[in-house]
């Protein structure tokens, strides 16, 4: 996995409207945050709560993308329901997460499939400086404003 003080990968991918987002554009504090799946129980808490904590994180210069294996209609519909605002990433062919190293086996359940691991990555001019792995949703969202 991505770890404290690498360079993010280099990607290219688009997102829930078809606009092309780049690692060019990873100045200032970027939250990157993956997530198994749109429209699921944690998946719907932890949005939601970077959703609502959106105000406080602008505050201190920081933009929010999510990104999952979802297409582009899921993320539309997951974002319409929820009134998400910010981009949802689709990496439908896993390059992204396999480069940041959160795509692999998951166990939900008892059992076990191909998916992302729930990671969130901190990133201050294309260099990471936090990483939270194996999250746990409740609570999220303000450990890593804390961590800002």
């Amino acid at each position: 996995m991505l770890q404290v003080g690498e360079r993010f990968p280099g990607f290219s991918l688009l997102d829930d409207q078809g606009v092309r987002h780049t690692d060019a554009e990873l100045t200032g504090v970027v939250i990157i945050y993956f997530y198994p799946k749109d429209d699921t129980p944690g998946c719907t808490k932890q949005a939601c709560a970077f959703r609502d904590a959106g105000p406080a994180y602008r505050e201190r210069g920081a933009r929010i993308l999510g990104v999952s294996a979802d297409d582009a209609d899921s993320h539309q519909a997951f974002k319409a329901k929820f009134r998400l605002d910010f981009p949802l990433l689709v990496d439908a062919e896993h390059r992204l997460s396999d480069a940041v190293g959160v795509w692999g086996p998951q166990t939900f359940r008892g059992h076990t499939f191909e998916g992302i691991a729930r990671t969130t990555f901190i990133v201050r001019d294309g260099v990471v400086t936090d990483v939270f792995p194996d999250v746990s949703v409740m609570g999220h969202a303000e450990r890593v404003l804390a961590a800002l």
